[in-house]
Formats: C-alpha cells, structure tokens, sequence
C-alpha cells in the first residue's frame, strides 16, 4: 500500500509544470470592463492547481460578499479554475480574491478586478484574512524545519552505523530514538495544520476535522499521511532486522530511507516544473546526500565521545569516504537544482529566490571549509600513532586510553599532539554543526519561495486590453522597494490608449496580492524620440484607488511610463515600462 501510494504521488507530479502556480491569465480579465455580466469567473494558472471551498471570493460594488458556486477545474485542464456566478450582477466594480494550492504543496493567492458596464468610484476591497495567517506559517515553516533536522539526524545515523560500522553503536541508539520521533510528531503536526495552511486561517480551525478528508485527497496531505505511515511500518520491524544479516538491514534501511526522500520530492519545488521526473531524482539524492553527511557527521562525533569501544582508523577513514561522496553529489544536484530554479545568471541577484539561493551558497562554502578542516583533524587524529592500532580514548569516552604497543616514545611527546588535535577537531566540529543548522534554515525558506524561472514565466504573460473598450491598455507593474512589505503590483488602465486625451486608474496591491493603501503614487510619461516630457499625470487619491482624467499624450509614439509608488515617509521606488500609443 505504501508503495503504491508513492507511486502515485511520483507519478501525479510528472506532468510539466512551472514551481509556485502563478497566475497567467482570467476571465474576464484584469482591470476590464465588460458591458454584460459575465457567467463564470475562470481563472489560468503556469501550472496544475489544486482548489478549496472558498478558492474565490467575489466582492461587488457595495463591499458584500457575491455568493458563488463551489469552484471546479475546468474539464481536462488542471490549471485552470472556474466558478459559476449569478445573472444578476450588478453595474460597478468587482474584486475577486483567490486562493489555490500550487502543485509544490505552496498556498498562493492574489486578487484582480473587473468591471460591469463603468467602473465604480471606489472598488471594494480584498479582505485581508483571505492572505497567509502569520501564526499558522510560522508554525508550519518551523514543522518543516524540524522535520529537515529529524530526518537527517535519522537516516544519517542509520548510514553510519550500517556503512562506516563502528564496534560501540550504544551511542547511537539516542539520536535514532530522537530522529525518529522528532520526524513522526512535526510529521503529524504538519498533517493536523495542513487545512489551515492551505487556507490561510488561524491555527485553532484545526481542531475542525471536517476539512480533514480534502487534506488527505491532496497530494502534500498523501504525501505527510505517507511519512507517517512508513514511520510507524518501520518502528515493528526493527526488533525482527536486529537477527538478519548487515546486507538485509542495510538494505531494509536503504529502501526506508528513499521512500522518506520522495515523501518530500513529490509534494514540493522538484514534483512541478521543467523535467520533474530528473528533478525528483535530484531532489531525493540531494536529501539523502545531505543526511548522510550531516547526520553521519553528528553520529561520528557521538561516537568519539562516548563510545565505550573508541572506533577505529578504519570507522573514521569509511566516515571520510562517505562525507566526501556526500558532497560530491550535493555540488552535483545542487547545480542542477539552482539551473532549474533560476533560469538565468540575472535571477540571482534581481529575485528573492536568487537572493536566498546566494546566501545558502555562501552558507554551503563555509559548510564545506569547516568540513575540510574537520576532516584534517580526525585523519591526524586517527592515524595510528607509534604502533597504536586504534584511535586513543577521547575526552569523554570511558575508561582510560589503550596502552601502545611500543615503550620507546618519550612521555609527552604522542599525548600533547593528540590534545592539540582533538581540541581542534572539536572545534572545527562545533563549527560545522552550526553552519549545517543554518544551510538547513535557509534550504527550508528557499523551498517556499517562487522560482525564478516561475516568476519570470508569470511575468511574460500577455497583457490584457480591456474588454468593452477598444483600444484601451490595461498593465501590471510590479515593484519592490526592498523593505519588509515594500513590494507588490500596480494594476493601470489607460483609456483609450491613444494620441489625445485619456483617462488613467491605478489600483495598487500589495506584497500578499490584496489591495492596499500607499502615501503617495506619481505616473510621468516622456516620448525620448521626440524629446517630449516628462508629462505628469497627476494621480489623485480616489479612497482606494489613484486617477485621473486629464492626461494628454500629444504624439504618438513608445512612450517611456515611470511609475513612482512611495510605501512610506522615506521608503520609494520608481519603476519604468514601455508604453504603445496610437492614432
């Protein structure tokens, strides 16, 4: 049974698709004005979705809620969304304020609006309880963080005591036990804030199981119940493994491990995008690298220190050989991963993505110098000395240190070496463990960020004119002033977008996709072939939304937009964009 659920869930993510759904296109579209009602709200997103009891929400000129019918997927298309309305709409302004489940396991949300027969004065706005709840994002991110640490603590310590076979595994029992049950509980934690995750609700409507079923149906609830399953399946049969051979253990433990892996493969960043079934492959040997190294790193040093039996040269050269495979295969999938989610040199510096990825790199070369450091001390450590056959008794192991086999070194001269040796190692092991618990940090804010290469997909979506208005423009600017809650999008819509007098609307949205309130908007227009400009269009606050109705664009011509959005009494930016404008 297990088997075949991860199957499915290897399967169900094979289909092409961008990480992060973004939206791509809506019907009627954003900003349009359309002189009948429409009938379905539809929605087209850069990948398959999956959708909750209120994925839309729909706002109508008086600030009440417009009851709609459950939403669905439209027939064959699993990116695309789609919700019944009522023939009765009234004229004004619409806002519809979406939420769906992106094929990586990612709520995302945002909201656009439309228009029946003229515009309002003043749109209703999107509530902002349809965005992320902060206290349930926070305790899911740290689940999964959690759950990062136990699973490498678990599978690593396994591995080292399976391939690098130190003679005292006591030691190893605590961080196995921990492993295991650090992994079980954030893993059911995870499961039980699913529901309220997806929906952006407080934590306490987990108690409310009936949303519990729809978890489940979704592949990350398949993929969390699925943990849970192998978790508890495996916990019976260590008892009977403990009587097999080292080959039958290991490779019970091998199976186990990659069946953890994938639980986490296919129900995030690798299970959508460009060539999933290499990305999910990457994707679990980048796991598993990274718990061999890090939880193998962590059981060597329990073992150095309280191992009854100190392991010798031999555990600690297998060690080595391991770590240094590790890493071999996380610089390899590591490079292929950043490819995939950045999608050009130019996202590295330019995207929060590319951003964070550069900071985790920085972390991982630190990581890797520590590592090398590490690695220099415990091979001077455990070379035999003077005919010695097995490391000496470290600080901490009981009982005194072996006797060498020669009587010919003079007292103090093997003993204050092994001392320098084995502080340094501590403390280049102390450090390692500190920088891997911050790649780890940070690997679990780069799962939940957009791609790049997603971004800049949804960024080259075609522009929509307005319906109902020939001629008229309808753009979308993002900005980001690099301030904590400074960025979003402004939504214009120029009429008729053409030589002569026009009428310009902005409405301004913030970084959660809901709309928002800002000091200050300024628009100037400026034609470089002609020398004209810049013109100001002289935005005014309408209580929601910025306007005017009295800018002039006298040539026609590739007019050069900036659009200034000031956040704050000291934080702005300014943004520029090409603009058409015709006869």
């Amino acid at each position: 049974m297990l088997l075949g659920t991860l199957l499915t869930l290897l399967l169900a993510g094979a289909a092409p698709a961008s990480a992060h759904a973004a939206l791509r296109a809506s019907a009627p579209e954003d900003g349009s004005v359309v002189k009948t009602a429409p009938t379905h709200i539809t929605l087209t997103f850069t990948e398959s979705v999956g959708l909750l009891e209120d994925s839309f929400r729909i706002y109508g000129p008086d600030n009440r809620r417009v009851h709609v019918e459950e939403p669905e997927h439209a027939a064959g298309a699993a990116d695309t969304a789609r919700a019944a309305l009522p023939r009765d709409l009234d004229e004004g302004t619409y806002t519809v304020a979406w939420r769906v489940v992106s094929a990586d396991s990612h709520p995302v949300s945002g909201a656009f609006t439309f228009s029946v027969g003229k515009p309002s004065p003043t749109p209703p706005a999107a509530p902002a309880d349809h965005a992320e709840h902060p206290v349930t994002k926070s305790l899911y991110d740290t689940g999964r963080y959690l759950a990062y640490i136990a699973a490498a603590l678990l599978i690593g310590t396994a591995a080292f005591a399976a391939l690098c076979r130190p003679p005292d595994t006591g030691p190893l029992r605590a961080p196995l036990l921990f492993g295991w049950w650090t992994l079980l509980v954030t893993t059911a934690g995870l499961l039980v804030l699913r529901a309220p995750y997806e929906k952006g609700t407080s934590p306490g409507t987990a108690l409310d199981l009936s949303g519990f079923p729809d978890t489940l149906s979704g592949r990350p609830g398949m993929a969390l119940m699925t943990r849970v399953l192998l978790l508890l399946t495996a916990a019976p049969l260590v008892p009977f493994l403990r009587r097999r051979s080292l080959r039958t253990r290991t490779t019970a433990g091998a199976v186990l491990s990659v069946s953890l892996a994938l639980t986490w493969a296919s129900a995030e960043h690798a299970s959508a995008g460009i060539q999933v079934p290499v990305a999910m492959t990457s994707s679990v040997l980048h796991l598993l690298a990274m718990a061999a190294w890090l939880g193998g790193l962590t059981a060597l040093l329990l073992t150095l220190h309280r191992a009854q039996t100190p392991p010798p040269y031999a555990t600690v050269a297998r060690f080595s050989r391991l770590a240094f495979t590790s890493v071999t295969v996380l610089v390899v999938t590591g490079a292929y991963q950043s490819w995939r989610g950045l999608g050009s040199w130019s996202a590295l510096p330019d995207t929060a993505y590319g951003r964070t990825l550069a900071v985790k790199l920085a972390a991982t070369v630190f990581l890797l110098l520590a590592a090398a450091l590490s690695r220099r001390w415990t091979a001077l450590l455990a070379r035999p000395a003077a005919g010695q056959e097995r490391l000496p008794a470290l600080v901490g192991a009981s009982g005194p240190p072996p006797e060498p086999r020669t009587t010919h070194v003079t007292q103090g001269t093997t003993a204050e070496p092994e001392a320098v040796h084995r502080r340094a190692l501590r403390r280049s092991v102390l450090a390692e463990v500190v920088v891997a618990v911050a790649v780890l940090l940070v690997t679990t804010v780069l799962t939940g960020t957009l791609p790049s290469r997603a971004e800049a997909e949804a960024a080259t979506a075609p522009e929509p004119q307005v319906a109902g208005l020939p001629g008229a423009q309808a753009l979308t600017v993002p900005y980001d002033t690099g301030t904590p809650g400074g960025s979003g999008t402004v939504q214009l819509t120029m009429d008729p977008g053409r030589v002569g007098e026009n009428g310009l609307q902005a409405v301004v949205f913030g970084p959660r996709g809901a709309l928002t309130a800002v000091p200050e908007l300024r628009v100037t227009f400026t034609l470089p072939s002609k020398d004209v400009g810049p013109i100001d269009a002289r935005l005014t606050d309408r209580g929601g939304y910025w306007a005017t109705n009295d800018l002039t664009l006298p040539l026609e011509g590739a007019w050069t937009m900036k659009l200034t959005v000031r956040v704050s009494e000291i934080d702005q930016v300014t943004v520029e964009r090409g603009v058409r404008i015709t006869r």
